[in-house]
């Protein structure tokens, strides 16, 4: 047998293997005819007439089972429906690959139409705070306003006067000091705002100028201690040889020299110190609560103090409970010794 197919056609239209000199190819016998590499079935490349050049012919024209895709290029494997499935999971997918998602085109891309004036002014109303949140915002900056103030004036009350009557009284001390050194000041009688006297409180470490008064703003307000000296109020000196000697201080703010006056106890020692004298007394009773208007515990002999005749005595005064003014906080003490400056300090004072 000399060949297994009868003489065909180039399929794309070409000549024989005999249009070219070449003998018929035929295979051998007994040998299986491979479609892809038989000489008989692959057709010879074509010259081009014009250019004697080598030239590709278009491939042929593939059954459906074994067609390649044209978006992808690649070629269906031949063999079964197995086959074919375990080829396209290779690739990465049953389709032969992933999916292309399609991408919408942006919306940004195209311009806007400008607003109309109706449109402007309803996104302007929309825009602009209701009433209501116009009145939140007022009514909470207020309220802040307010705590910053109230914050100020707290500050402004318990920390900042106390530093500045310290300085005042402070100063008013050192100037009677220096004064009493040199001679310029002599006992008599003082203007009202004028430092005439040292108080020493030693159970409280309190050292505070005695000043002629008790007003706010020449004497109390400085830090100073005020000594009641005028009016139906006038009180004695600590010279005079019977009398009350009257005195009142701020418990808080401004100095507060008579903030602890409450923890005194009895036999505790209170000092006068003048230009050429020390006045020692020792506390001997106290009045928690008292209205302002009870002016009796300034008398000379002065009224729910324990005393009964006329003595030597002093009087403290200051607002309680704290932090506030609504009543009077009452110490009382009975002068047990004079001691000129002459003799140094007395045993109260020298540590």
């Amino acid at each position: 047998m000399t060949a297994l197919r009868p003489e065909r056609e180039d399929s794309y239209g070409g000549a024989s293997y005999e249009s070219y000199g070449m003998p018929p190819y035929d295979p051998p016998l007994g040998q299986p005819v491979d479609p892809l590499t038989d000489p008989a079935l692959v057709p010879p490349v074509a010259i081009d007439d014009e250019t004697v050049a080598l030239r590709i012919p278009e491939p042929p024209p593939l059954a459906a089972s074994g067609a390649s895709s044209v978006t992808t290029g690649t070629r269906t494997p031949p063999g079964g429906r197995a086959a074919r499935r375990r080829a396209a999971k290779r690739r990465g997918g049953r389709h032969g690959g992933a999916r292309e998602t399609a991408q919408k085109p942006s919306d940004t891309s195209k311009p806007r139409a400008p607003l109309s004036r109706v449109e402007a002014r309803r996104q302007a109303r929309a825009r602009k705070p209701s009433p209501a949140v116009v009145a939140s915002r007022a009514i909470g900056e207020v309220f802040i306003t307010t705590g910053v103030l109230m914050l100020l004036f707290v500050t402004y009350q318990l920390w900042w006067t106390n530093v500045r009557a310290h300085a005042q009284a402070g100063k008013e001390t050192s100037s009677l000091q220096e004064d009493w050194a040199s001679g310029k000041r002599a006992p008599g009688t003082f203007e009202p705002g004028q430092g005439f006297a040292i108080l020493h409180i030693p159970e409280l470490d309190v050292v505070a100028p005695i000043a002629e008064g008790v007003s706010n703003k020449k004497v109390l307000d400085k830090g100073m201690v005020g000594h009641y000296a005028e009016g139906t109020l006038k009180t004695a000196m600590p010279d005079a040889k019977t009398g009350n000697f009257g005195l009142a201080a701020h418990r808080n703010t401004h100095g507060e020299p008579f903030r602890y006056i409450n923890r005194l106890q009895k036999g505790d020692a209170v000092v006068v110190e003048t230009q050429d004298r020390y006045y020692v007394y020792k506390m001997t009773s106290m009045l928690p609560v008292t209205s302002p208007a009870n002016t009796s515990v300034l008398d000379p002999v002065p009224k729910g103090s324990g005393f009964t005749k006329p003595g030597r005595y002093i009087t403290l005064t200051t607002c309680t409970p704290e932090f506030t003014s609504k009543y009077r906080l009452i110490v009382w003490g009975k002068m047990v010794e004079e001691r000129p400056r002459s003799k140094g300090k007395p045993d109260a004072l020298v540590e």
